[in-house]
């Protein structure tokens, strides 16, 4: 119960969080950690904003999704170690959230997700070993900038420096193997979603982020 309890609680906090990230980056760690805690001089406002209902109603749906796939997590890896596979979840929701919002993946949460994926392998705490964890960061890092060198010139955007951190630190979780399933299940959801959509342009961290926390929940 505590654990779905702490995720209901973070949950409510990533609309507002990412919100703040958009007022502020790129920062330093500790001052995006003030910027955030810090509040908001507009609090009251936002408070008498007819916008207040719909950011309220995000939260609580924020809430209850991040409750929800913690509560998943908790069925289906146990208590043991739980935290540490917690904290790839509520990481990998709270970027999602950003990139929808900004188009940008912050640097001081790619990066520590990415090291906390090396001492979960280490430690035995998260879903791969360490050599597999380092051969999925290597493999997420390299494997979209070739791509992007080899789009760069038709678009330079093709594919943002932010998804390459992500997509390594997915690797250091999840393992080579289970990084190539990511790339591949995140590349079809976008372009379905881009389609339905009728979309050029769209933040591929929310598919990322989705598509890895589908597939640890599949194959671990």
């Amino acid at each position: 119960m505590i654990y779905v309890l702490s995720a209901f609680v973070f949950g409510l906090f990533i609309p507002y969080a990412a919100r703040r990230f958009a007022k502020f980056m790129p920062a330093s760690f500790a001052f995006a950690l003030w910027q955030i805690v810090k509040p908001s001089a507009n609090a009251k406002k936002i408070l008498k904003s007819p916008l207040y209902k719909s950011y309220l109603l995000r939260s609580l749906m924020s809430a209850l999704l991040t409750a929800a796939l913690s509560g998943l997590f908790w069925y289906c890896f146990g208590a043991e170690n739980l935290w540490w596979k917690l904290a790839f979840l509520w990481i990998l929701l709270l970027l999602a959230e950003i990139d929808r919002r900004m188009f940008l993946l912050p640097d001081i949460l790619t990066v520590p997700l990415l090291i906390l994926g090396f001492f979960a392998a280490a430690w035995n705490c998260g879903f791969t070993i360490a050599p597999d964890s380092a051969l999925g960061a290597a493999a997420g890092y390299f494997l979209p900038s070739l791509a992007a060198l080899f789009l760069v010139w038709k678009n330079r955007d093709a594919f943002g420096g932010g998804d390459i951190k992500l997509l390594a630190a997915i690797g250091a979780w999840l393992g080579l193997e289970c990084l190539l399933y990511t790339i591949l299940l995140a590349s079809l959801g976008q372009l379905s979603v881009s389609l339905l959509r009728r979309q050029k342009a769209a933040a591929f961290g929310p598919a990322l982020a989705f598509s890895a926390i589908i597939i640890a929940i599949c194959f671990f």
